[in-house]
């Protein structure tokens, strides 16, 4: 009996064309408004609609199967959600992190969105305004064609998205905005209270997102000294020098790079002497390369070293010997496909610099 007072109930409230498409809750059967979930994620704060996508299919939709003027589910059958891991602003105004129920009230020219804290319900149906979180004004826009409804994520920034409705030839958008280095600095803190305090790797990891976003300098330079007491390597031992670089601090940057060179393998020190290169320091990576050399004598990455100082010198018989010297220990297919074309061209007479 209460399945069919429920179908009965729903049939009332959902329009259908015939009996035949009267559906009850109880079963996992297929739905005409098909259910879609989209997520997009800004900074580590996630946005979710779930929604059901119901079809144009002939109908006029705006103004008659969805009136303006009334509080519309913006989807098909139970509550479009949209859920907020964090706190986040719409159109400006805050909203706190959580799961709401998406309603909207569309109109020809303006359309209210709606924010319910009641995010279980069926549709609009029992809908009641003392339940709002936040509504918010936007402007509706002509788009193409959409059969069905579709939710998407445009104009996506490292801060900030604007989640769109379109159905039929209207875009309804609202911008979600996220605080990123408050959420994340909230987030750190908590991250670091585990057993990610122990490790190296957390604190460098911190200190070097701080460092590449160069939103607290100070902060990066705390956690990498953190990095650095759980367990000193060149790793953390540059980056310090390169946040400390950043603040200005040249003597202190120099004095940790000493440092952290001195702890460093052939390859680190070959692969910094490739970032010198990039960065148009061609005299300074060859005095790397020469300083791997007389450290590393024998390994494959000092011999490649040796012999792009000895390209750039145009001494390409030196140059071609020190990478058939490296061929002799690459531990690798890859690389050993590489050093070949260097060869190749050493012997063609060309500087492997360029």
């Amino acid at each position: 009996m209460h399945r069919v007072r429920l179908l009965a109930l729903l049939s009332c409230l959902l329009p259908v064309t015939s009996p035949a498409h009267a559906q009850t809750v109880m079963l996992d059967l297929p739905l005409q408004s098909q259910h879609a979930v989209v997520t997009q994620r800004i900074g580590i704060t996630d946005i979710t609609v779930n929604y059901h996508r119901p079809l144009v299919n002939g109908r006029q939709v705006w103004g008659k199967l969805v009136p303006y003027g009334e509080v519309w589910r913006a989807g098909a059958n139970e509550n479009t959600t949209v859920t907020f891991t964090e706190p986040v602003t719409i159109e400006g105004q805050p909203l706190d992190k959580g799961t709401y129920g998406l309603h909207m009230i569309p109109g020809e020219n303006q359309w209210t969105v709606i924010f319910s804290k009641m995010s279980t319900a069926w549709g609009s149906f029992s809908y009641k305004q003392d339940e709002d979180a936040l509504r918010v004004t936007v402007k509706p826009q002509t788009a193409d064609f959409h059969d069905a409804l579709t939710y998407d994520f445009d104009d996506v920034k490292p801060d900030s998205t604007v989640v769109t409705l379109r159905w039929e030839k209207v875009a309804v958008p609202f911008k979600v905005a996220v605080k990123v280095n408050d959420v994340l600095e909230a987030s750190l803190q908590q991250q670091m209270r585990g057993l990610n305090q122990y490790y190296w790797e957390s604190w460098d990891d911190v200190a070097t997102y701080f460092l590449t976003t160069k939103t607290n300098l100070d902060e990066a330079l705390k956690d990498e000294d953190r990095s650095i007491q759980a367990e000193e390597r060149y790793d953390n031992l540059m980056n310090k020098s390169r946040i400390l670089d950043a603040m200005g601090r040249k003597d202190d940057a120099s004095a940790v790079l000493n440092k952290a060179l001195e702890k460093a393998s052939a390859q680190q020190l070959y692969f910094y002497g490739r970032q010198l290169q990039s960065e148009k320091k061609q005299e300074e990576a060859f005095a790397i390369y020469r300083s791997n050399a007389k450290k590393f004598p024998d390994y494959w990455t000092s011999h490649v070293g040796l012999a792009r100082v000895y390209s750039g010198q145009g001494d390409f018989d030196k140059a071609v010997k020190e990478m058939q010297a490296a061929l002799t220990g690459v531990p690798d297919n890859a690389n050993k496909s590489n050093l070949e074309n260097y060869v190749k061209r050493l012997q063609s007479k060309d500087d492997i610099n360029r």
